[in-house]
């Protein structure tokens, strides 16, 4: 991926091997233990905020999915 920045220089922008890959995560949380947050990542950052694409709600103790953002990207702040 490159771009122009304010000079006539290109750019390289590196992009992670797990963002190109769309890589399907599952997200365990610290103070719900009974829900995890499951989804394709296409995004993150230095503070590990993510963004998840397809992404659901999973409660393990009913066994439910739950469809987070259906016409939209979901974002994770942890």
């Amino acid at each position: 991926m490159a771009y122009r920045g304010q000079g006539q220089k290109v750019q390289k922008v590196m992009v992670q091997p797990i963002v190109s890959y769309r890589s399907r995560i599952q997200v365990w949380l610290y103070e719900q233990v009974n829900m995890r947050i499951e989804g394709c990542i296409i995004g993150f950052d230095e503070y590990m905020n993510l963004v998840l694409d397809d992404a659901e709600e999973i409660h393990s103790k009913t066994k439910s999915r739950k469809q987070l953002g259906k016409n939209s990207v979901s974002f994770l702040f942890i």
